[in-house]
């Protein structure tokens, strides 16, 4: 009597299938090895790890830098001459190339295998390969593996072969990624310093996720403890973890951020300068604009002043009307022309609104109501006599003030005409704040009243000596110190342009007076710092 031998059974591994296809595109069993990584794929492996880092740092900073989005869209708009949002798209395809490398980081961890190459036939036939304990055991690690991988992405086993196409991939990401920082550094070589600012409101909870990733991965550092078969090799990787773990345990000596205070040291909450009026809410440095910001009870306004053909002062941050008007499209021959080289009657023919709700630079258009969209949309430039018939009595006025051309008919008694608007219109003195640092002498003299402001960063001293009381400066420029320093001189800071309640936060609880926000119709109705911890031991 013939007896047949039962053909193996092979337990179903779709998980395994589906991740090694995907990384290598093996999606057969027969394609898999169980040999070691050749060194080719571990350098892949260490550059997709690599790029992986550069990608969650540039992922990070991009996110952190929401708050100088505009500032960024202005830059752009200045080169290229069009006005387009190229933060959110650049956000997107960073969130996606960074999801694209992790999701391969965590493909080449994941290739895991059976820690049997098959199983007994389910009628017993054939005898197992070890002891069934042993093997029950087996199977036990493997599900509770299966979980565990599920939520920490990390798993060891089967060779690496990462695809061709996944390697061009790879490159083209990392290029990328480089190019854009470099670009950053090169063009908008200040803005690193957010990150160190970010890290300020971040660090204390970026430390505790880390230690809690390395205690979640403690269990694959002993998994390959165990496997390692030289003592070097056990002690090298003991070494690294203890030392990860030790630095991580130590990391909070290193953390400085001004929200680690006792709450009763927490200063007044700043004081709100609404950057152009409330740009997010309306058509930037038109009358529904400022209306907007002063119906916040906002701290002030700041505005940039610039002047007409004709002798009219207007408001208007930039050289042309292209960005802000509908000059193209009524007078498309005048688009390039300087605003101040036109006459006021003329300016008064152009829509200031549209733009607002055509290019909606916020993304706050959508959440007007129906009678603020169509306000915006009939909204014209607005005149210096006009903004301060507004806020007189209501607010005070940061003011810019921004050169006609040399040919211009007014560009030596420009400063005059500006003064005398001001002068002649009963606005009270003290509640201007005069930042042009042009014939500060001349200006002192003719309106005592003004508060002096600054937009460069002296020594305290230096500044008192010329009659300053006041400093405008962007929020990368001074510390915690120097505020105490110019605070002590009786000088007042104010930082622009603040637009996230986190950073607004921190300013908050490093002392900072007054900031000028797009955002402060939000940043009012914050009513304390995001987080305040008391550092123990300290008291």
């Amino acid at each position: 009597m013939v007896r047949h031998q039962p053909l193996q059974y092979y337990e179903p591994q779709l998980c395994l299938s589906c991740l090694t296809g995907i990384y290598g595109c093996r999606w057969k069993r027969y394609q898999r090895s169980h040999d070691d990584t050749t060194p080719w794929e571990r350098l892949w492996f260490l550059l997709l790890t690599f790029t992986f880092g550069l990608t969650l740092t540039w992922l990070y900073f991009w996110w952190e830098v929401h708050n100088d989005y505009d500032e960024f869209n202005w830059y752009l708009y200045n080169r290229m001459g069009y006005w387009s949002d190229w933060s959110v798209p650049i956000l997107i395809t960073t969130a996606a190339a960074f999801t694209y490398v992790a999701g391969l980081l965590v493909e080449g961890h994941l290739v895991l295998p059976h820690p049997g190459m098959f199983s007994p036939d389910p009628m017993g036939a054939i005898p197992p390969l070890r002891p069934t304990a042993d093997f029950l055991f087996q199977d036990l690690l493997l599900w509770s593996q299966t979980q565990v991988l599920a939520l920490c992405h990390i798993a060891v086993g089967q060779q690496m072969n990462l695809h061709w196409l996944h390697k061009i991939g790879l490159v083209v990401v990392l290029v990328a990624t480089v190019v854009a920082m470099s670009a950053v550094a090169q063009l908008w070589e200040d803005e690193w310093e957010i990150l160190l600012i970010s890290l300020q409101g971040t660090a204390p909870f970026l430390h505790v996720g880390a230690l809690a990733a390395i205690t979640a991965l403690s269990w694959i550092v002993a998994g390959q403890f165990a496997r390692a078969e030289r003592s070097s090799s056990q002690v090298a990787i003991l070494g690294t973890f203890f030392a990860v773990v030790f630095t991580l345990y130590l990391a909070p000596l290193t953390i400085s951020s001004p929200c680690i205070m006792e709450k009763k040291d927490l200063g007044p909450k700043p004081a709100l300068i609404g950057h152009r009026g409330a740009p997010m809410l309306a058509p930037e440095h038109t009358l529904m604009s400022f209306r907007k910001a002063l119906e916040q009870k906002l701290y002030g306004v700041q505005a940039d002043i610039t002047i007409s053909l004709d002798g009219v002062p207007f408001l208007m941050h930039d050289t042309t009307l292209r960005r802000t008007t509908n000059v193209e499209e009524e007078f498309p021959e005048l688009a390039r022309r300087p605003a101040s080289m036109l006459n006021w009657t003329f300016l008064q023919r152009l829509n200031a609104g549209q733009w607002f709700l055509k290019t909606d630079p916020f993304w706050t258009a959508s959440s007007l109501s129906p009678s603020d969209h169509r306000e915006a949309q009939n909204q014209s430039i607005c005149s210096l006599v006009e903004l301060l018939e507004l806020a007189k009595g209501n607010a005070t006025l940061l003011l810019n003030l921004r050169d006609p051309p040399r040919e211009h008919p007014y560009h030596s008694s420009f400063l005059n005409v500006t003064l005398e608007a001001l002068l002649h219109s009963g606005f009270p003195q003290h509640q201007v704040l005069w930042l042009p640092n042009r014939q500060r002498p001349f200006v002192q003299k003719v309106a005592p009243g003004f508060q002096q402001t600054s937009g460069s960063k002296e020594a305290a001293a230096s500044l008192r000596r010329g009659h300053i009381q006041r400093l405008n400066l962007r929020y990368t420029q001074v510390s915690r110190q120097e505020l105490r320093d110019y605070a002590s001189w009786n000088l007042s800071v104010n930082l622009y342009t603040v637009n996230a309640p986190w950073l607004f936060s921190l300013l908050w609880c490093a002392g900072v007076p007054s900031v000028t926000s797009d955002n402060s119709h939000t940043l009012s109705q914050v009513p304390s710092p995001l987080w305040i911890m008391a550092q123990l031991g300290m008291r």
